[in-house]
């Protein structure tokens, strides 16, 4: 009998009882399910938006332009905090993705035995899994210490430059941009990893077959196939990134003091509202749900964007 024929037969056969209240009832709990997620977010946004009115209306942008942050004479502004967020996030992107894609490349292409490849995966799927506040740890008390004779170094030739003014002397902007590095890294990692090993056999065979080097295969062929889900990774990890909190705010140094140097301290929105929420009140408070606010604005940016990329790089490729 014809595969439409049978296709036609079951959709005309008479359902049992049980079945069509399997069926609904399942989808009457993905519509609640997926309803709550959005109702959560919107309730969330609500909140935030609620808290913010006092500040909204008493500082108005001014907010965000200013870099005064003095509970004592009630004078708030979150321009450093939105710099560092910017600037953190996005400096360790541009370190994270070609170290993120290289290592997916590296461990999807036969480079390595498959025992080995399996050994790396492993590994990176285990840094993914360390608390912050343990990298947190390890960035005051390893990594901080090993980079401050190269940090000096580049105060003392290149200070001239202003994001090398400022003398390191502890934790500092640079530290936090490497180690969002070590966080965001197996988030990039593995969604490229997944997404090239999605590229159909058939793609590889006909590069190789017309004489294409493995190297040509996989620039011209391979990656611009699994570029949108590639795109998706990065964009989930900036986005990782910009919300981090625990191991940020133990090793940028917390100052509110505006400064374009990378290697004296600064702060993020996220590491701010961690440090003072806890002990704030009055119009600091207010002040601190309007820098929630605005880095709930820019996370749904980034999240639009990319879903925006990735559907347009998905038609193109």
């Amino acid at each position: 009998m014809p595969t439409g024929v049978q296709k036609e037969l079951y959709v005309l056969r008479r359902r049992p009882a049980y079945e069509k209240f399997v069926d609904s009832s399942f989808r009457t709990i993905a519509i609640s399910m997926a309803s709550m997620v959005a109702l959560i977010l919107v309730a969330i946004l609500i909140v935030v938006f609620w808290g913010s009115l006092e500040s909204m209306g008493r500082y108005g942008w001014k907010f965000l332009v200013t870099s005064n942050w003095n509970p004592v004479d009630d004078e708030y502004g979150v321009l450093t905090a939105i710099y560092g967020t910017a600037i953190t996030s996005l400096l360790s992107l541009l370190i994270a993705i070609p170290l993120g894609v290289g290592t997916a490349i590296f461990i999807t292409e036969s480079f390595i035995p498959t025992r080995a490849k399996n050994i790396i995966g492993v590994m990176i799927e285990l840094l993914a899994a360390i608390p912050s506040v343990v990298l947190g740890l390890w960035a005051i008390f390893v990594m901080e210490p090993f980079l401050r004779p190269l940090l000096s170094f580049l105060y003392i030739y290149f200070g001239w430059i202003p994001f090398f003014s400022t003398q390191p002397m502890g934790p500092g902007m640079t530290p936090a941009i490497l180690i969002l590095v070590v966080m965001i890294l197996p988030i990039i990692t593995a969604i490229s990893r997944d997404s090239l090993n999605q590229v159909p056999i058939s793609l590889r065979q006909a590069a190789y077959g017309v004489g294409a080097t493995r190297w040509s295969t996989i620039i011209n062929v391979i990656l611009p196939a699994a570029i949108s889900g590639i795109a998706g990774g990065v964009l989930l990890a900036l986005g990782r990134a910009m919300g981090e909190t625990m191991a940020v705010t133990m090793i940028i140094g917390n100052s509110n003091n505006f400064s374009w140097s990378l290697l004296g301290p600064g702060n993020t929105i996220a590491a701010m509202l961690a440090n003072q929420f806890g002990e704030a009140d009055g119009t600091q408070v207010s002040s601190l749900y309007y820098a929630a606010f605005i880095l709930m604005v820019i996370t749904l940016a980034v999240n639009i964007i990319s879903q925006w990329m990735v559907k347009r790089l998905s038609l193109k490729y």
